[in-house]
């Protein structure tokens, strides 16, 4: 369903934003979905690197949604990175994620790496705090971890920080 006009369309939303212009209209059609927006950008010619990545499980309109998570929520308030500069949009590189068709698992290790985003939502024990974090399916894979390892990883993603 994630095509690259949704991509192109996230990155002239930056760059419109840089260049006080409006952004050009995109050139997909709107619907209601939840969506991630991935800011990478490629450092000393090697791997890119994570840059930004924030999205919501809640169905947006895409065109809106698109608009703000790529530029407002991800680029300038991913609190995990200092907001892009102009300076670094040559380095860039921006994807996008179009979730559709949940399914429950019958228990934490009931996914395939490389073809199941995680969302993990629990309570701390002793604190009663909600926690909840989530991982595309692309993240896994491309870290090489294995199931134990990415929930692991989405536990402290999600900010859980028991003492073993």
């Amino acid at each position: 369903m994630a095509n690259r006009e949704m991509a192109v369309y996230c990155f002239d939303t930056l760059v419109s934003h840089y260049n006080n212009e409006e952004t050009p209209p995109p050139a997909f059609d709107d619907a209601n979905h939840p969506l991630f927006v991935t800011w990478k950008k490629i450092v000393n010619g090697g791997e890119p690197r994570l840059r930004g990545c924030i999205g919501t499980l809640e169905a947006r309109r895409l065109i809106s949604g698109f608009k703000d998570y790529a530029l407002t929520r991800c680029a300038l308030r991913d609190r995990r990175f200092p907001p892009i500069q102009s300076k670094e949009l040559p380095f860039l590189q921006c994807t996008v994620s179009v979730l559709t068709d949940y399914e429950t698992a019958d228990d934490y290790l009931d996914w395939e790496v490389g073809k199941h985003g995680i969302i993990i939502e629990f309570t701390e024990p002793v604190s009663n705090t909600k926690r909840s974090a989530t991982y595309l399916p692309e993240v896994p894979a491309h870290e090489g971890w294995t199931k134990i390892e990415a929930i692991d990883s989405l536990v402290r993603k999600a900010g859980y920080t028991a003492v073993k």
